[in-house]
């Protein structure tokens, strides 16, 4: 995985050392499409990529989405989140909200059926009725339903779950169970997470791809050649091998970081020579936890603000629900914005994806929480709890953002919760 500088200086990614895994999403790709000239029927499957923070299981759903859209799947997409894996179906929301977005409560129930009054409340259609538990097994049974009619009427279908190890309970309960018919429908299911980071509740899931006749592709990090190709791809053909091992050592062949790195010395304009070898460090140590901090509090208090803002709000996090929380007027916003993109703490906006702001990497989302202050984050919650609610999303957004806030006899945040 490296990034460079397409058109205009727009950040573009490819990838180094993944062609047998990009090689075996064509062959299910092909498989689920039909494979052109032989008139074989679309056949769906699972895969499911597997590896710890930073091995690229982010940049290669991107390619696999990328991929699927050339071939004109309908997707399906949706990831866990860290601060929102406590709230019941969030992922499966994620999933089946956007194609259900722009049909009327009619042709809600009429393609939910008899299933409407249990799964639309839980998908976030309507709010649910007030202190009454949805049945986890009937919603379940309902998704089955829908996904199942989506996959066949808007054939052939990739669904992709990132950071699935964040992914709430009853979403993998679920996923779990449906993903077995899978290969009966044209459907590919593609799920990305990090196995030791899994839930004990989850053991259903990490069973998954073994259940399938299968086995999760396991990232390993980069070899000394493939940072050496990286260094070359991205500072040019002047470096030395030296230089180049260096910064594989560094960073342990971590693609995250060994990319971040890379792209500092490119900033810096430090020549890849291994007399400068000792510039490295520094930089090595900006790329993670306190140092990622360091830097981005250098970019001013407007965009410490902003990405603290899209930490505490998470897969909800919209320009104006951001700048609301974090106090920002529009020119303020729009500068850090462009601060934190250029900087590459916030992601760059995707064609066809979605709108909204998310952190360039997973690992620069749970830096930046972890480093709010207590009493800022518990007031920050408050306000996401409001700007949620007033933008439609429901109680179930606004009340994971509650839990978070002190117990001041609320009477609003009462009624959220009952």
């Amino acid at each position: 995985m490296a990034e460079t500088r397409g058109r205009g200086g727009v950040p573009r990614r490819m990838l180094f050392e993944r062609d047998e895994e990009l090689l075996l999403f064509d062959s299910m790709l092909n498989d689920l499409c039909g494979r052109a000239g032989e008139g074989s029927a679309p056949n769906g499957g699972l895969l499911a990529i597997a590896g710890s923070a930073g091995l690229g299981k982010t940049t290669l759903v991107a390619e696999v989405r990328r991929k699927a859209a050339a071939r004109g799947c309908t997707l399906l997409a949706a990831r866990g989140s860290e601060q929102e894996e406590g709230v019941a179906f969030h992922v499966v929301r994620q999933l089946v909200q956007p194609v259900l977005a722009a049909s009327s409560e009619a042709e809600h129930r009429k393609i939910l059926g008899s299933w409407y009054d249990i799964v639309a409340p839980a998908v976030g259609l309507v709010a649910g009725q007030s202190g009454v538990a949805p049945d986890p097994q009937g919603v379940r049974d309902g998704l089955d339903w829908l996904v199942t009619r989506f996959a066949v009427q808007y054939a052939p279908v990739v669904l992709v779950v990132d950071d699935a190890h964040w992914a709430d309970e009853e979403t993998l309960a679920w996923l779990s169970s449906f993903a077995l018919r899978a290969s009966d429908l044209p459907l590919l299911i593609v799920v990305a997470y990090r196995p030791e980071e899994l839930p004990r509740h989850a053991a259903e899931f990490r069973r998954l791809a073994m259940r399938h006749g299968s086995r999760p592709l396991d990232l390993a990090p980069f070899s000394a050649a493939a940072v050496s190709d990286l260094v070359r791809d991205v500072l040019g053909e002047g470096g030395d091998e030296l230089f180049a091992r260096e910064c594989w050592a560094l960073t342990a062949g971590n693609p995250y970081e060994a990319v971040e790195l890379v792209a500092r010395i490119r900033d810096r304009g430090i020549k890849p020579q291994y007399v400068n070898a000792t510039e490295l460090r520094e930089l090595a140590s900006a790329v993670r936890g306190s140092g990622l901090i360091e830097r981005l509090e250098r970019l001013g208090p407007s965009a410490v603000r902003l990405t603290w803002a899209v930490a505490v709000l998470g897969t909800d996090a919209d320009r104006d629900m951001a700048a609301g929380v974090a106090g920002l007027g529009a020119e303020e916003m729009a500068d850090a914005v462009d601060k934190l993109r250029e900087a590459r703490i916030l992601a760059a906006p995707q064609d066809g994806g979605p709108s909204g702001l998310d952190f360039f990497h997973p690992l620069v989302g749970t830096a930046v929480y972890r480093a709010i202050p207590a009493a800022m984050r518990v007031a920050m919650h408050g306000q996401a709890a409001f700007a949620v609610s007033e933008a439609g999303l429901g109680p179930t957004s606004a009340a994971r953002h509650i839990l978070e806030m002190h117990p001041e006899n609320d009477r609003w945040a009462v009624r959220q919760l009952r």
